[in-house]
């Protein structure tokens, strides 16, 4: 085509949406953006705002009804849960200006709603319109999965989607999935007053997870009373019962409300993209190159529907990358680095990951050390009573190069920076040693891992020669 309608169309308004509209109308090109639901998507309205939002009441509860541990008495704490509800849309209500239709409008965006359907590399069709494009971006998300289990559809189960939906906190809720959100959304509800079990059918909680770190996860909801049954299977739902098996044995799990969180599936029915030649993994996500770049040069996708991660942090990523490649081809392009994708899990204590973890490293045989770092050993952790969990380091052997890095404990999400930044910019385990940290703080536990490598790590000749010239020395 001569003349297009505009430079850049992006289809759904979510996390990566948003951003690859922001970055085109930034560079002064035309963009419309296209959303079948709410701006904003899941992590909005149905994802990381409420879960934290819901999980800091829980831990507000936690703590009253364990303040006896610091020397102070309380009353029980009790749970208003419409209250708690209301805190939660209330967050997404003072949030949600900031992805609102209005916003985007006054920064140059053309903001339809609709559902969109690419007819042609180059046209889509939105509400009976077909606007030409230079470019498209997909950025469609992903949904709940729901499992094939005879009876669940009847049941009229819950998802991330539809539990914020709730007015009564759930006396009795089973949740199936034990991954990221069925472990985070268990914990709090559990914390919030009902009574929670957990199915997961792998043999650990966070089955992608290492082992030790599940093992910390695992102790504190079991210490709380969460029933937990891993490695069991669901096979039947019927009459507010879930029937679960294992090794020939049976249980049945009685429930007034059912969570199903077994993982998400990439928004890509009904787009039209088998028919302009753009196809999907077996994961059904959409296939892109390194520069986010279907198999047709005009169309481009990030975010959830592309995967592997599925973190608002990381369609933000994807999304600069997949616009600015968009607007600039042919003669310019950028390439994806997603080496270094940190990710964290919101339970109490948190967990945070960077690079390789240990499984991985062992799987794929990768040559590497492992350091750990207790914080039952801080003296922060210690003086605040919440020691659990630790500091994993793993580096090439023999050296302080960082491979990868994994948190287990409060904040870990924000200590696993450190981590982060050494490994983006390329420095050692040594220069986050060699640099002055606060003291009392959590951030100490990452240089006093660092420092534990070192030592380990010190030629016992280099040791023995320091000894001696310090005999001569006295």
């Amino acid at each position: 085509m001569a003349k297009y309608d505009y430079n850049l169309i992006v289809i759904g308004a979510g996390s990566a949406g948003l951003i690859a509209s922001l970055v085109s109308a930034t560079a002064g090109a035309k963009t419309m953006l296209v959303e079948s639901n709410q701006m904003g998507g899941d992590c909005l309205h149905t994802g990381c705002v409420p879960s934290k939002t819901l999980i800091a009441s829980a831990r507000i509860a936690h703590e009253v009804r364990n303040a006896s541990r610091y020397g102070i008495e309380t009353t029980q704490a009790s749970t208003n849960f419409p209250a708690v509800m209301r805190r939660v849309h209330e967050a997404i209500a003072q949030i949600q200006p900031h992805d609102s239709v209005e916003r985007y409008t006054s920064l140059g965006v053309d903001c339809r709603r609709g559902h969109a359907r690419v007819l042609d590399p180059h046209i889509v069709e939105v509400n009976g319109e077909r606007p030409t494009t230079r470019s498209i971006v997909l950025a469609t998300g992903a949904t709940p999965t729901v499992p094939s289990i005879p009876g669940l559809l009847d049941c009229q189960f819950l998802t991330s989607e539809t539990l914020w939906d709730l007015k009564e906190l759930p006396r009795r809720l089973v949740v199936l999935g034990g991954g990221p959100i069925g472990c985070e959304l268990a914990q709090a509800f559990h914390r919030l007053g009902s009574k929670v079990a957990i199915v997961e059918v792998e043999d650990q909680l966070l089955p992608l997870e290492d082992v030790d770190v599940s093992e910390v996860i695992t102790d504190v909801l079991l210490s709380e009373g969460v029933d937990l049954y891993t490695g069991w299977q669901a096979s039947a739902c019927k009459n507010q019962q879930l029937t679960i098996h294992r090794f020939g044995r049976e249980r049945v799990l009685d429930f007034d409300q059912l969570l199903v969180a077994t993982g998400r599936t990439p928004r890509v029915k009904n787009l039209g993209l088998e028919e302009v030649g753009i196809n999907l993994s077996a994961k059904q996500t959409v296939k892109v190159n390194r520069y986010l770049q279907t198999e047709v040069n005009s169309v481009f996708a990030c975010g959830d529907v592309v995967g592997p991660y599925q973190f608002t942090h990381m369609a933000a990523h994807q999304a600069w990358f997949a616009s600015m490649n968009a607007l600039t081809r042919p003669f310019w392009r950028l390439k994806l680095n997603d080496k270094i994708v940190p990710w964290a899990i919101f339970t109490d204590p948190e967990l945070a990951r960077v690079g390789v973890s240990e499984n991985d490293a062992t799987r794929l045989r990768i040559p590497h050390e492992v350091t750990k770092y207790s914080f039952a050993e801080l003296d922060r952790a210690v003086a605040e009573g919440t020691s659990k969990g630790f500091v994993k380091l793993i580096t090439k052997p023999g050296k302080d190069t960082l491979l990868g890095a994994c948190i287990v404990g409060p904040s870990a999400g924000e200590l696993i920076s450190s981590c982060i930044n050494a490994m983006r910019h390329g420095y050692g385990v040594n220069s986050i040693l060699s640099t002055i940290h606060v003291y009392p703080t959590r951030m100490e536990a990452v240089r006093l891992a660092a420092g534990r490598l070192r030592r380990a790590q010190a030629p016992p000749s280099l040791l023995k020669l320091a000894e001696r010239l310090n005999a001569l020395l006295r």
